[in-house]
């Protein structure tokens, strides 16, 4: 969700959720990280730190994005 919202916001100029949901989310990874940290798309702690991604958004995070949109 991280990844789909930050492309939206950066992208899409269309963000999913606010920029408070945003931040809150970024906590949770940071709290969670070594629980997602071997995901292969997983923000740095310095992208959550910041509040922004800085890596490749993988073709995925696209997909999920426009279908996402569709049922919202």
């Amino acid at each position: 969700m991280y990844l789909m919202a930050s492309y939206a916001y950066y992208y899409g100029c269309d963000p999913i959720m606010t920029d408070g949901e945003f931040d809150q989310l970024a906590v949770h990874l940071l709290e969670n990280y070594d629980r997602y940290k071997s995901h292969p798309h997983c923000p740095t702690e310095d992208d959550l730190r910041a509040g922004t991604y800085l890596g490749d958004y993988p073709t995925i995070v696209k997909v999920a994005l426009e279908q996402y949109r569709k049922i919202m």
